[in-house]
């Protein structure tokens, strides 16, 4: 065992340099080596001596395939999400919302303004926004709830009544109350 350690040891900076190139991110490949070296040494059964380096790449590997198995469940559920949260539950209320919130939208910042738009009104996806962006889904879904929350805050202080009943059916004509 003490042999096996060495050799893992000494090829550390090789195994690094390969789930780095297969991650795209040196904090996330220094956790897989980190997670592969401690499935190797805790293993039952390690091969011989000479046999130790290919026997490492192989568990380096399948822990860089969970790595994207995981991140890949986790967008898809978070899409999923997205989707839930992004359709209306009744195709009727696209069509009878008050038309306020688009005389709101500047009063938004416009990085708010701008999820409002593609988003609940271009009918994008949240993933594919972020990827356009080179950002994280999961950050830009957070951002999207609060800029949806920012613009009901504003509603709710220019449409008064109609707005806390969801602003279906609305009389305001787009004028303060």
């Amino acid at each position: 065992m003490p042999e096996i350690s060495e050799t893992l040891l000494a090829n550390l900076d090789a195994f690094t340099g390969f789930a780095r190139s297969r991650l795209g991110d040196a904090d996330l490949a220094r956790d897989a080596v980190q997670d592969s070296l401690l499935k190797a040494i805790t293993a039952e059964r390690q091969p011989s001596e000479e046999a130790v380096v290919p026997w490492f790449y192989r568990i380096l590997r399948r822990t860089i395939i969970d790595l994207h198995r995981r991140h890949d469940a986790r967008n898809r559920a978070l899409d999923r999400l997205g989707d839930q949260l992004g359709t209306p539950a009744d195709p009727e209320e696209e069509r009878v919302l008050c038309c306020c919130f688009e005389r709101l939208l500047p009063d938004l910042p416009e990085s708010y303004a701008e999820l409002i738009r593609r988003i609940d009104l271009g009918g994008e996806r949240a993933s594919d926004l972020a990827a356009e962006r080179g950002s994280n889904a999961n950050a830009l879904t957070v951002q999207h709830h609060r800029a949806r929350r920012r613009l009901r805050d504003l509603l709710e202080g220019s449409c008064k009544v109609c707005a806390s009943h969801g602003c279906l059916d609305c009389d305001c004509a787009g004028t303060d109350h």
